[in-house]
C-alpha cells in the first residue's frame, strides 16, 4: 500500500502488523510442512523450474498457507495477482476482473487470480470462468478447505490441477514458533509441555498458532499447561457435521472398528464428539457396523447396540456416551464377518434378474379344492417330523438353480452356523442321490 494510500486511510505505513502477516513467507522455502509441494522435488518447485504454471486448486485446512503460496507463485512469475473471496464477491466482481485482466495481457502481462473459498460460488459463477481460463486471459488459483471433487464443476475441475496442503504437523508448527520468537527478539515464556499444548491448541493452523503467540508473548511468568489454557479460548477443533470433516472421521472410526483397533476406535469416537456430533447418529452407524461388518459372527454385538442406543436416550448426555463407548468397545473386539451382508446383496440382485418366478407348488398353501387339484401342498414334508429334523426339499422356483448366497466364516458363532449347513448340504446331497 502506498503512503498516500495510507493518509488516506488515517494509517501510517508502519503501523503495527499482526505476527502473522509479518512472518509471512517470501519465498517457497520458506514455507512450512508442504514439503511435497515446496520442496527440492516438489510439485510447485518442478513447475516452476519449466516456468509453466497452470491452474490449480489448492485443497487444505484452514491455515496452512493457501493463499501464501499463491501469492510467492506470482511473485516468481511476473504475473499480476488479483485477490478475490467467493463469499464477498459476485459475478459482478469477477467480470471487472477478466476485463481488467484482458487489458492486462493485451499489454504482455498475464494475470493470476487467487479465489479463496472457491467452492461458495455457485454453478454459473463457477462456468464463468471457464472461458478465460481456455483462452489464458487469467491462471487461476483457487483454496478451499471442502473436497473439491463435491464441491466444483467437473468442467472446472477438469482444468485445474489439484494439490492438497497437509495439515501443520508439530514439527512445522515448531519451525513457526521459532520464527516467531525471533521476530518478537525473546522466547516465549513456556514450560516445555506448555509449548506441545500451545501447538495442540493450534490444530494444525499456523495463522492461528502465531495469533495465540501475540496474546502471550508479553507474559514474563513462565506459563505451564493449565495457565497456558487459561490465558488462550480453547479452539474448537476443525468439524462440521455437513462437511467433508464429517465423513472423514465416520470413516476413520468405521473402518478403526473394522480392522479390531479398539484404540482408535475410542479415539475417533472422542473427536466426533468433541466436535459437536450427535451421539444417535453415532448410535445408528453402531448398530449398522454390527450388522455389515460383524454379523453373525456374534449376535449379540446388535443386542450390544441396541441397548446402549436405548440407554443414551433413557440417560441422555453425558452419561449415556459411556454406554455407547462400552457398544463401541464390544464391535472393536468382537470377530468380524460381512458374509450377511454379502449374501442379502446376492440375493437382492437375483430377486431383480429373475422377476416373477412363482415358488415350487409343494411349499404353497392349498386352504381350497381347486388349489389341491392343481398340486398346491402335494409332497410337502414338515421338517420339524422328519428324522433329522431336516426335509432337504426344494425352496427355491422351479424354473431356477438352487443359490448359494450365504457364505459363513470360520470365526465366531458362524463357524457354527457353517458346520450346520455342511451337515444340510450332505443330507441334501444324499437326498438327490436316492432320488
Amino acid at each position: 500500500m502506498s503512503s498516500s494510500l495510507f493518509q488516506a486511510a488515517n494509517m501510517e505505513s508502519d503501523a503495527p502488523r499482526p505476527l502473522a502477516d509479518r512472518l509471512r513467507p517470501k519465498a517457497l522455502e520458506e514455507i512450512a510442512g508442504q514439503d511435497h509441494l515446496v520442496g527440492e522435488a516438489g510439485q510447485l518447485t518442478r513447475m516452476l523450474d519449466v516456468k509453466r504454471l497452470s491452474s490449480l486448486v489448492f485443497w487444505g485446512t484452514p491455515g496452512c498457507g493457501k493463499t501464501t503460496i499463491a501469492r510467492i507463485l506470482a511473485d516468481h512469475t511476473d504475473y499480476h495477482f488479483e485477490q478475490l473471496s467467493a463469499i464477498f464477491s459476485g459475478v459482478g466482481d469477477l467480470k471487472k476482473v477478466f476485463e481488467a485482466a484482458r487489458a492486462r495481457r493485451q499489454s504482455g502481462q498475464g494475470t493470476l487470480l487467487f479465489v479463496d473459498e472457491i467452492h461458495r460460488f455457485n454453478k454459473s459463477q463457477q462456468d464463468a470462468f471457464l472461458p478465460v481460463m481456455e483462452d489464458g486471459t487469467i491462471i487461476l488459483i483457487g483454496a478451499t478447505t471442502e473436497n473439491p471433487s463435491f464441491e466444483l464443476n467437473a468442467a472446472l475441475l477438469s482444468r485445474c490441477q489439484v494439490m492438497v496442503l497437509k495439515r501443520l504437523d508439530d514439527d512445522a508448527l515448531e519451525k513457526l514458533l521459532v520464527r516467531a520468537e525471533k521476530e518478537i527478539s525473546h522466547d516465549l515464556s513456556l514450560t516445555k509441555d506448555a509449548r506441545q499444548t500451545l501447538k495442540a491448541l493450534a490444530d494444525g493452523d499456523g495463522r492461528y498458532l502465531l495469533t495465540m503467540v501475540e496474546q502471550i508473548a508479553e507474559e514474563e511468568t513462565i506459563l505451564d499447561s493449565e495457565s497456558l489454557s487459561e490465558i488462550l479460548q480453547r479452539r474448537a477443533p476443525v468439524y462440521d457435521k455437513g462437511d467433508d470433516s464429517h465423513y472423514n472421521l465416520i470413516s476413520a472410526l468405521h473402518k478403526s472398528v473394522r480392522g479390531s483397533d479398539v484404540d482408535a476406535a475410542l479415539y475417533w469416537f472422542a473427536r466426533m464428539l468433541e466436535g459437536g456430533e450427535d451421539p444417535k447418529y453415532l448410535a445408528r452407524r453402531f448398530t449398522r457396523m454390527a450388522v455389515e461388518d460383524i454379523g453373525l459372527a456374534d449376535p449379540a454385538a446388535l443386542t450390544q447396540c441396541t441397548a446402549a442406543w436405548e440407554t443414551y436416550e433413557r440417560l441422555g448426555s453425558p452419561e449415556g456416551e459411556l454406554a455407547l463407548a462400552q457398544a463401541l468397545i464390544y464391535l472393536a473386539t468382537a470377530p468380524k464377518s460381512n458374509a450377511g451382508y454379502v449374501a442379502y446383496n446376492q440375493a437382492v440382485s437375483a430377486a431383480r434378474k429373475t422377476g416373477s418366478l412363482m415358488p415350487p407348488a409343494h411349499i404353497l398353501n392349498a386352504p381350497t379344492s381347486m388349489m389341491k387339484d392343481l398340486g398346491y401342498g402335494a409332497g410337502y414334508e414338515y421338517d420339524p417330523d422328519t428324522v433329522n429334523g431336516f426335509s432337504g426339499q426344494n425352496y427355491f422356483p422351479d424354473d431356477m438353480q438352487r443359490q448359494n448366497f450365504y457364505e459363513p466364516v470360520e470365526r465366531g458363532f458362524e463357524r457354527d452356523i457353517k458346520k450346520r449347513l455342511d451337515y444340510w448340504a450332505k443330507l441334501r446331497q444324499k437326498k438327490a442321490a436316492n432320488t
